[in-house]
C-alpha cells in the first residue's frame, strides 16, 4: 500500500481536490473528492470526523456550509493505547493514465487506481524491466473539467476512430509541441502535436477546431477522474490540452476568514466560543436537531457543569441559539446598508471590528494613542491597532482552471469537489486554522478622497485600469472596486512588509496582507492589516505587535518611504511604469523586485495593482504621492 507525506495546510493549497502533484516516487497523482476522505482504506473501525471540525460563523454563512473539517492527520496504532483515528488517509489517484516506455515508446493506459511504479509489458516479454513514465499532456476546459489527452482521436483525427491499433510516442528532439509525434502501428497514422495548446480570444481552441479531419468539434468530455470516475458528465466548453506542470491547471479558490467574537450585552463572547467548541458544540447541535434549544441552559448546566461555572442557564440558551444560527451573529457586527460587492462587503466587519479595542481570546485589539506617534505619521493615519493575537480561517471553497475560478454557488462547489451530493448536516468543506499576531492601519479619509479625486492621480492610474479590463473581459475575471485608493494602500503596504521584515524577525514570507478597500461615501474603507499566521503554533513571537508601537513604528514608516523614491533599477522601473506597466499582465506601474514586490505566498493579488508613485510621488513632481499631500 503505497503512502506518500503531505503537510495538511497543502491539502487546501496548492494540492487540495482536483489538483495534480507527483510524489515521491515520481508518481503523478490528483487530489480525489471529499466523499471518502474520512475512512480508512480498509474500511475497519469507526472514525470520529467530529475530532476535526473547525467553525468559522461569519465564512460558513458565506459559503452555505454547516462545518469545516481540519485534514485529517497521519497517526499510528500503538500497543497498549487507544489512539482515535488511526490509520485516516487522504485519497490520491493516478492521473494522467496514459504512460509510454522510455525504451519501446509505446503508449499504455492503465487504472486511476493503479499503485506504485509500472513495468512495460511489452518490453518486459522480451526480457526486459522497464518503468513506465506518465505522459506530460493532458487536457481541460474552462468549466474545470480535466482529461487524459485524446490520444487515438487525434492521431486518426476523428472524434470516434475505429482503428484498435496500438499508440506509439516519439519525440524528434526539437523544443517544440511538434517535435512529439504520435504514431498508430496499426494503421500507420501519425501526427505532431503541435499547437495543441493553442486558444483564441473568442474561447474556442485549436485542439477542438481540428482534431476531427471532417469539421466537426470535438468539445470537453466533462472529465472528474479526482472523483474517481472515468465517465464524464455534459459540457460544451472547448478542449484545450496543457502540460501537466502548467501553471493554469489548477487554481484553488481559498476563502478566509478573520475571527469575530459574537456575543452582546446579555451573551458574553466568551460564553459563545465555549458553545462553538468541543465537546458543547455537539450537544448544542443535537439540541437544535431536536428543536429543545429552549432547555439548553439547563440541560448543558448538568452535563458541563466545570465547564460553565459562573453562567447562567438564560445566558446559556441565548448563546446556544447564536451558535446555532437562530439568532444571527448575536449583534456582535450590525450590518452596514452598503451596495458593493460580495469580497469588500465580507471584509467590513473586519474593518470595524480592527479599528476598536477588544480583549477576548481569539481577538485581542489594543488601539495604540495616535497623539503618541510623531506628528509626519498623525498627519496621514487615524487608527494603529496592535492586534496581539488573531485567528484566521482558511477553506477550500473550489477550484479552477484555465481562468482562476469566478464565484461559483454552492451547489457548482459541491458538484465540484463531491461524488455524491452531502446530506443534511453534513455539506462540510475542508479548512484549517492559524493564529498570529499584526498591524492595522488606516488612512485619514479626508486626505485620502482629496487626494484621489486629483486629475493627475485620476490620469496616472487610468492606463493600468484599461490594461486590466481588457484582462479582465479575456479571462472572465470578477468585477473588482480599483482606483488610486486600492493602488495607494495595495503599494503601502509591500512597502511596509519589505521594511519590516529587516526589523521585527519575520520573513517576507512569513508575512501577509489584507487589504480593506471602499470608496463609497456611506462608509469608505482604506485600511491594511499586516499579520503573521501560523498553523503549526499557538502564538507568535510578538515582534510584529512590537514594530507598531509609538517610536518604533514610525522609523519604519520613514525608511520604507526613503526607499520607495529611489529604485535600484531606476529609472527604467519608472520610466516603464509610465510608458507600458511592467509584471503580471502589465497591471503594475512603477513597481518591481528591486521595490515594491513581495513572495507571492504574501500577497493578495499576486504581485499587480502596484505603483510607487501614488505613495511617494514622481521625482520631477508631475503627480504628488498621497505622503507628499496636504
Amino acid at each position: 500500500m503505497a503512502k506518500y507525506a503531505l503537510r495538511r495546510a497543502q491539502l487546501i493549497a496548492p494540492f487540495g481536490t482536483g489538483a495534480l502533484q507527483v510524489v515521491s516516487d515520481g508518481t503523478s497523482v490528483i487530489t480525489a473528492g471529499l466523499d471518502h476522505w474520512y475512512e480508512r482504506e480498509e474500511g475497519a473501525g469507526d472514525v470520529d470526523a467530529a475530532e476535526f471540525r473547525l467553525d468559522e460563523w461569519r465564512l460558513q454563512e458565506r459559503l452555505g456550509v454547516d462545518h469545516f473539517l481540519q485534514p485529517p492527520d497521519s497517526r499510528s496504532r500503538r500497543r497498549g493505547q487507544d489512539v482515535p483515528n488511526t490509520g485516516l488517509t487522504v485519497p490520491l489517484l493516478r492521473f494522467p493514465q496514459w504512460h509510454f516506455c522510455p525504451r519501446c515508446r509505446r503508449l499504455w493506459r492503465l487504472p486511476l487506481t493503479a499503485r506504485g511504479r509500472q513495468r512495460c509489458q511489452a518490453c518486459l516479454q522480451a526480457g526486459k524491466k522497464v518503468y513506465l513514465a506518465q505522459v506530460p499532456f493532458v487536457a481541460m476546459c474552462e468549466q474545470g473539467h480535466l482529461q487524459d489527452f485524446p490520444w487515438h482521436e487525434w492521431v486518426h483525427r476523428s472524434a470516434k476512430p475505429e482503428c484498435p491499433g496500438a499508440l506509439y510516442l516519439y519525440a524528434t528532439g526539437g523544443a517544440s509541441l511538434s517535435a512529439q509525434r504520435v504514431e498508430c502501428k496499426l494503421c500507420g497514422k501519425e501526427r505532431n502535436l503541435g499547437q495543441i495548446t493553442t486558444a483564441y480570444a473568442n474561447g474556442t481552441t485549436y485542439l477542438s477546431l481540428s482534431l476531427d479531419s471532417s469539421g466537426t468539434e470535438y468539445l470537453c468530455q466533462g472529465g472528474r477522474p479526482w472523483l474517481g470516475t472515468e465517465e464524464g458528465e455534459p459540457c460544451d466548453s472547448h478542449l484545450r490540452g496543457s502540460l501537466r506542470s502548467a501553471s493554469n491547471l489548477y487554481f484553488a479558490d481559498v476563502q478566509s476568514a478573520i475571527y469575530l467574537p459574537r456575543g452582546n450585552e446579555n451573551v458574553p463572547a466568551e460564553l459563545v466560543e465555549l458553545l462553538e467548541a468541543p465537546p458543547l458544540r455537539s450537544l448544542v447541535d443535537f439540541l437544535a436537531k431536536m428543536g429543545q434549544l429552549g432547555m439548553a441552559g439547563t440541560l448543558l448546566l448538568g452535563q458541563q457543569p466545570r465547564i460553565l461555572k459562573g453562567y447562567e442557564a438564560g445566558q446559556i440558551d441565548r448563546a446556544a441559539r447564536i451558535v446555532a444560527g437562530v439568532e444571527g451573529n448575536g449583534g456582535a457586527v450590525p450590518a452596514v446598508e452598503v451596495e458593493e460587492d460580495e469580497e469588500t462587503a465580507f471584509r467590513r466587519a473586519e474593518y470595524r471590528a480592527l479599528r476598536q479595542a477588544r480583549q477576548e481570546e481569539q481577538l485581542t485589539v489594543e488601539v495604540a494613542p495616535l497623539e503618541q506617534y510623531g506628528m509626519d505619521f498623525q498627519r496621514f493615519f487615524d487608527t494603529v491597532g496592535l492586534v496581539t493575537r488573531l485567528r484566521e480561517t482558511r477553506a477550500l471553497a473550489g477550484f479552477g482552471r484555465v481562468f482562476p475560478p469566478g464565484g461559483q454557488n454552492e451547489t457548482g462547489r459541491q458538484r465540484q469537489l463531491r461524488r455524491e451530493l452531502p446530506v443534511a448536516g453534513e455539506n462540510w468543506l475542508p479548512a484549517y486554522r492559524v493564529y498570529g499576531e499584526g498591524i492595522f492601519l488606516s488612512l485619514r479619509e479626508e486626505l485620502v478622497r482629496d487626494w484621489e479625486a486629483e486629475a493627475a492621480v485620476v490620469a496616472r492610474v487610468r492606463p493600468l485600469l484599461q490594461r486590466f479590463h481588457a484582462v479582465q473581459e479575456a479571462r472572465r475575471l470578477r468585477e473588482r472596486p480599483l482606483g488610486p485608493r486600492f493602488l495607494l494602500l495595495h503599494t503601502l503596504s509591500h512597502l511596509l512588509i519589505n521594511r519590516l521584515t529587516f526589523e521585527c524577525g519575520y520573513s517576507t514570507a512569513a508575512l501577509r496582507e489584507r487589504l480593506y478597500v471602499s470608496a463609497d461615501a456611506r462608509e469608505p474603507m482604506a485600511g491594511i492589516l499586516i499579520y503573521t499566521a501560523a498553523g503549526d503554533a499557538e502564538g507568535t513571537m510578538g515582534g510584529l505587535v512590537r514594530m507598531g508601537r509609538p517610536g518604533n513604528l514610525e522609523p519604519v514608516f520613514e525608511r520604507a518611504l526613503a526607499e520607495a523614491r529611489w529604485c535600484s533599477a531606476d529609472p527604467v522601473c519608472s520610466e516603464i511604469g509610465s510608458r507600458s506597466g511592467q509584471g503580471p499582465d502589465s497591471c503594475n506601474l512603477a513597481a518591481c523586485h528591486n521595490c515594491a514586490l513581495i513572495p507571492e505566498t504574501a500577497c493578495e493579488e499576486f504581485n499587480r495593482f502596484l505603483d510607487r508613485t501614488v505613495v511617494v510621488g514622481e521625482p520631477m513632481g508631475a503627480i504628488r504621492g498621497f505622503f507628499e499631500f496636504g
